[in-house]
């Protein structure tokens, strides 16, 4: 606003620029959706590493094909994930419960691990006088208890705490501080517990309930609840999605068609992210990749991608014995490896793709048989001398040369969900803002900036900015008929990179010429 004027000398007044930068969002957030030893169910929680992930989710187990995938997420390169843990109970118990003499404690969590939980009451009269007086209590009112976990050798100490109404009683310590146990009710009559060691009875010990269904992802009310795979509109942001299949225990080892679909309808429709699909284990040859990729897996869907076939490591929960596992997580994690390394322009396949851990392979691939797969949209997981185990595919599952999409490559597709994303979110601060050519101006500007940084950091073809991209807003893309309607509407073009597939070296002989 003008400076009000009100005496004769110098006034200062400071002009907005109308910058308004626009930060390129985060492109490998990985969200994982299964089964897991313990932790909150039904609840996105972001990790930050695998540590985060043992702690959280009690680490690798073999019920649970999502606990080695997170390894090996972060083992290839990720750096931050979004977990998702579900559980089937079943006809069991889900919560294991644990009593002293009058108080019931239960786990934080379902699951077995629960059934090893220990928890200890002592008293120390003598030392906790002037802790009573502080609090408005009793000595005999204040007790020590400690919890731990037999199975992992963690353990909580909770001192002064009481059963009595004040700064330490023990329910809310509890549920604020404890990652093991909780207090659902106070005893009545309000009287602390004896000494003593306490742990699980039998009767009370809890299973790890039964293998997932399709219903614990995408079953009836699950996406207005939030919960199973729509648990993940609680995160903010995730842009790759990983489904370790947990059937493949059961006699069907197919995937779940109907899962595959509504999770690339929710990366595609709802969250600009990519889903990256597991091969059945049934695809134990080249001929059954072919026939299941013709067949059909339930999607083809721009915004997914195959990887075949699976991958083999040491499993240290069985003497280190070699084991086949899903390769989402180590795909996922030389994502966000190439991402902070090249951009997420660059295709995450090559010599530069090597996946870290991975003994061997399923199947062994040769180069005729890698050609009979990339053509169908199937991206090929290789074995090579020196280089290793590597991708050697970057196609969508709308990569199939038949079907002929401008969404072939998994980078072009990866880059157009980060330009979305990141205008998406930059460009909020336009609305309710007058709909005319000054807003336009800033629009083009602040939009035209984004791209430009883009195009010095080797985002698109093109020498100049002009090959490059295009941001219009202006009178022709936004017309009296829109402005009435409160619309504006801004218009952005990219020359994208796309892979080179195919290294074509022509070679010829030249004959010398005859001295005369």
């Amino acid at each position: 606003m003008p400076v009000p004027i009100s005496y004769p000398g110098v006034y200062i007044e400071e002009i907005p620029s109308g910058v308004r930068t626009i930060t390129g969002v985060a492109t490998s957030i990985a969200a994982f959706v299964g089964r897991a030893k313990r932790g909150p169910i039904d609840e996105a929680k972001v990790i930050t590493s695998y540590a985060d992930y043992e702690r959280s989710f009690g680490g690798l187990d073999l019920n649970s094909a999502m606990s080695f995938a997170v390894r090996d997420f972060y083992r290839n390169g990720g750096a931050l994930a979004v977990i998702v843990r579900l559980f089937n109970a079943g006809s069991g118990t889900a919560v294991a419960t644990l009593n002293t003499d009058n108080l019931a404690f239960s786990a934080i969590s379902s699951g077995a691990w629960g059934n090893r939980l220990q928890v200890t009451v002592s008293h120390d009269d003598a030392a906790t006088v002037d802790v009573a007086a502080q609090q408005g209590l009793n000595v005999t009112d204040l007790f020590n208890l400690t919890v731990e976990d037999l199975g992992t050798g963690f353990r909580e100490d909770f001192l002064n705490v009481s059963v009595a109404v004040g700064p330490r009683q023990l329910d809310r310590v509890l549920e604020n501080i404890s990652t093991l146990i909780k207090l659902p009710a106070l005893p009545d009559p309000l009287a602390r517990p004896a000494d003593g060691v306490y742990t699980v009875l039998e009767a009370d010990e809890a299973s790890d309930g039964n293998v997932l269904s399709v219903n614990d992802y995408i079953g009836i009310g699950k996406d207005t609840a939030k919960e199973g795979l729509y648990a993940l509109e609680q995160a903010d942001m995730f842009n790759l999605l990983c489904l370790p299949p947990d059937w493949d225990t059961a006699a069907n080892d197919s995937y779940p068609g109907a899962l595959l679909s509504a999770a690339a309808s929710y990366c595609e429709d709802k969250r600009r992210a990519m889903l990256l699909v597991d091969p059945p284990s049934n695809w134990n040859s080249t001929d059954a990749a072919v026939t299941g990729i013709s067949t059909g897996i339930g999607t083809n869907s721009k915004n997914a991608a195959i990887f075949f076939p699976r991958i083999k490591q040491s499993n240290p929960l069985r003497d280190n014995q070699l084991e086949a596992f899903v390769p989402c997580g180590a795909v996922a994690g030389i994502f966000a490896r190439t991402d902070s390394q090249r951009g997420v322009w660059k295709a995450p396949a090559g010599m530069e793709a090597t996946m870290r851990g991975v003994a061997e392979l399923t199947v062994k691939l040769t180069d005729l048989e890698n050609g009979r797969l990339n053509p169908l949209g199937v991206n090929c997981l290789r074995a090579f001398p020196i280089i290793g185990r590597t991708i050697w595919g970057s196609r969508t599952l709308k990569g199939a040369d038949q079907l002929a999409s401008e969404w072939k490559y998994v980078p072009v597709r990866r880059t157009a969900l980060f330009i979305e994303e990141s205008l998406f979110r930059g460009t909020q601060w336009v609305v309710f803002e007058p709909n005319d050519e000054p807003l336009w101006s800033q629009i083009r500007l602040n939009v035209g900036a984004f791209m430009h940084n883009l195009f010095r950091q080797g985002a698109f073809q093109g020498t100049t900015p002009r090959d490059a991209y295009f941001v219009k807003c202006d009178k022709e893309t936004t017309t009296q008929n829109d402005i009435d309607r409160g619309i504006v509407n801004i218009v952005v073009g990219f020359a994208p990179l796309k892979p080179a597939e195919f290294v074509i070296v022509k070679l010829q002989q030249i004959a010398g010429e005859l001295e005369v």
